[in-house]
């Protein structure tokens, strides 16, 4: 083939082909950061971004985005395997993809942008403060306490701990030096930020432990191959077990949840093809499912790899496949290679990953504006943190609903009298038949001597059992004497006003 018709198949293979280059150095540390802070081997991480790429990059659905294990789920993951160990990780996987294949195929993957974006950030935050919580504990290389209050409550002890321990305080300047680099990276020049983030701090961390030699940890090395654990027949056992069924619909939910919104914050990067997103979540499945089989981690779009996608000039699918490929390469090739990590630079990755989780100016910004969405944002960030992921989510959409219904019943009724004429009745919000009792007795209180204008242009919506009563009382005013009810309709009908 001559490069010119190389060029005429593949006209972007140059801007794929180094996109892939950067987005593979932005998921190397994280792949192998979000295993290890999963509670697995850091092999497995690799072997979720290399699906991610390779199995779900071909798939269609969103051209640019990026699939892998994220930080997300790296709690409910560390969960899942403490309490029904490694073996049932891959059935809950393999699960997640299944029912994520069977709700693509339903077509239900567009109701998920239906879901409170307030739920879904919270989501987010509450995994944020646990992430951050438990990654601290391994900067100072002790044991994080099993639930999220007590990571947060023994935050300040395991610090000062560590303070009087040599070992613990050189493992806490070296996460706490990687923290610092990732921060400070977006400061420096261009050419220097060429190299991903991610890669450069932990980079320098590793760098700084062998050439210091300092007393910390780093990570266990078991070869590809020896990491991979496809679930016996017995684990499937496991599906009779009601906690291990709640665990994959939150999976199921969470995951497919932060791959859409994922999907849509990446649609507003490009000008390229939309995301289908029925196609997506088939996409995500069928990737979840081969994670599955592996007995990997779950995966899901992740946003910092996709956005880096797009950052670096990416402009068809070709990139995220090939950033599978070099995953899959150093896989093979350079695993020895993660035996030199310190396990304190990739906790210090998480614990800047789990900071962006917090939207703390998008909840100010939200308290002034939209008070009650902030409060769901909150409660559901608390609830994941006081009680766990799944049954915090299910509060955070709760309130969602209760919000939901209580605005869906809203309604103001304002009455103007300017001393002569009619007196001005203004209705305004959704005036449903549980709202007839307030309605009538507020116009049945007005003088039966007056006439009124009764303006309903500022109704969302206005019910049958509503139309009807408010006809009635109409007929009955105007019974009295005075001069007909004039009543402007709705501006979602054809707007005149008409004596009653």
């Amino acid at each position: 083939m001559s490069n010119r018709d190389r060029i005429s198949r593949f006209p972007h293979l140059k801007q794929d082909f180094a996109a892939s280059l950067v987005v593979f150095l932005v998921a190397l540390p994280l792949c192998v950061g979000v295993a290890v802070a999963s509670g697995v081997p850091a092999e497995l991480g690799l072997v979720t971004g290399i699906v991610g790429g390779i199995v779900t990059g071909l798939m269609r659905g969103s051209s640019l985005q990026v699939s892998g294990p994220a930080a997300g789920l790296t709690v409910l993951v560390f969960e899942a395997v403490q309490e029904f160990g490694l073996p049932a990780l891959g059935v809950i996987v393999l699960a997640t993809g299944a029912l994520q294949i069977a709700m693509g195929a339903l077509r239900l993957g567009r109701y998920f942008r239906a879901i409170s974006v307030s739920v879904v950030e919270g989501m987010l935050a509450g995994i944020g403060l646990v992430l951050i919580a438990g990654q601290l504990y391994s900067v100072v290389g002790a044991k994080a306490p099993d639930s999220g209050l007590g990571k947060i409550a023994g935050l300040p002890g395991a610090l000062v701990d560590a303070a009087g321990d040599p070992t613990a305080s050189a493992s806490l300047a070296l996460g706490a030096g990687t923290v610092a680099v990732l921060v400070l990276w977006k400061r420096m020049p261009a050419k220097v930020r060429t190299v991903p983030g991610p890669l450069a701090a932990v980079g320098l961390a590793t760098l700084a432990a062998l050439l210091i030699d300092l007393p910390v940890a780093t990570v266990e090395v078991r070869g590809l191959l020896g990491s991979i654990q496809p679930p016996s027949l017995s684990a499937f056992g496991e599906l009779a077990d009601v906690g291990l069924l709640g665990t994959i619909v939150a999976f199921t939910l969470i995951a497919s949840a932060e791959s859409l919104f994922s999907a849509a914050a990446v649609d507003r990067l490009h000008n390229g093809p939309r995301t289908e997103y029925d196609k997506e979540l088939v996409a995500q499945g069928a990737g979840n499912a081969i994670c599955g089989v592996l007995g990997a981690l779950p995966m899901t779009a992740v946003i910092v790899r996709s956005a880096a996608n797009v950052q670096a000039g990416a402009r068809t699918k070709a990139s995220r496949v090939l950033h599978g490929v070099w995953l899959l390469l150093f896989a093979a090739l350079l695993p020895q290679v993660l035996a030199y990590i310190p396990i304190p630079a990739l906790a210090g990755v998480l614990v800047h990953a789990g900071a962006k989780l917090v939207p703390v100016r998008a909840i100010a910004a939200l308290w002034r504006e939209h008070r009650g969405e902030a409060l769901i944002l909150v409660v559901t960030a608390v609830s994941i943190v006081a009680v766990s992921m799944f049954e915090g989510v299910l509060i955070g959409l709760a309130l969602a609903v209760v919000k939901t219904a209580w605005e869906a019943s809203h309604l103001k009724l304002e009455i103007v009298d300017k001393g002569a004429g009619p007196l001005q009745a203004h209705l305004s919000g959704n005036a449903t038949f549980l709202k007839l009792p307030k309605i009538l007795d507020s116009l049945e209180s007005l003088p039966q001597d007056r006439p009124v204008e009764l303006n309903l242009s500022g109704l969302h919506h206005l019910d049958h059992a509503c139309r009807t009563a408010l006809e009635t009382w109409a007929q009955q005013h105007s019974a009295a004497g005075t001069e007909p009810v004039r009543v402007t309709e709705p501006v979602t009908e054809p707007v005149n006003a008409t004596a009653a």
